[in-house]
């Protein structure tokens, strides 16, 4: 990988076996890639990308003016998220740690009130249930697909909402799409899993999505346009 900048704008460069430059920004903070055929120089790339400068400027804008969730506290009827519903945190002093949906509440139950605690239990929450929406999901686009049901791990991830590692067929989804509406969780997995089919974001991959999710650029703009 290759880096420059242009002025204050710094560009990551990858040279790939493909035909034409892809240039991407991405959530959350507007980070910059380019995707280049081999056979470009560096100077070609950076050329390119002066071109692009008031495009690349203006989708680092919206994505810096995008909502963001507020830190939690861990208190009372403050609002978390899940499935893209809004919940109201209800704690309670318990002798087990349970979290439980109870109507519009988040019910946590846990024998430590701290808030550290209370966070970890709110996430093994979300990492159970968003765990099992993967496994539903891939089985149900695997055989669509016509593909094996390939590794996958939940992890925290900062600029993307998933991640598909080709040559070991291993796929990584981003915890926090358990906050997400299902219809944008099922984007991103069927995203990853036509990378198996289609390494690079070229024509071939947008037919295939085209193909097996039809509403992926509704989703993908709703995903993208929720608080952060």
């Amino acid at each position: 990988m290759e880096q420059f900048k242009i002025g204050d704008i710094e560009i990551e460069v990858t040279f790939k076996d493909i035909k034409n430059l892809h240039l991407s920004v991405h959530p959350p903070l507007g980070r910059v890639t380019i995707s280049s055929p081999e056979f470009y120089d560096l100077d070609k790339v950076r050329i390119y990308a002066t071109t692009k400068l008031a495009w690349i400027k203006k989708e680092q804008r919206k994505f810096l003016a995008q909502e963001r969730e507020p830190k939690r506290d861990f208190v009372n009827q403050e609002s978390h998220y899940f499935l893209g519903t809004r919940y109201l945190l209800k704690i309670e002093e318990a002798k087990r740690n349970s979290v439980i949906l109870k109507g519009k509440k988040l019910l946590i139950q846990s024998t430590n009130l701290d808030k550290v605690h209370l966070e970890k239990l709110l996430y093994a929450f979300y990492r159970k249930e968003l765990r099992k929406m993967l496994n539903q999901m891939l089985e149900k686009h695997i055989q669509i697909m016509n593909l094996k049901l390939p590794p996958f791990k939940i992890r925290f991830m900062k600029t993307k909402w998933g991640s598909c590692a080709v040559d070991n067929g291993r796929i990584w989804f981003n915890i926090e799409l358990a906050k997400k509406p299902l219809e944008c969780i099922e984007y991103v997995v069927v995203h990853e899993l036509v990378h198996l089919l289609e390494r690079h974001h070229n024509k071939r991959f947008i037919l295939l999505m085209d193909q097996y999710y039809p509403s992926w650029r509704t989703q993908k703009k709703l995903l993208n346009e929720l608080p952060l």
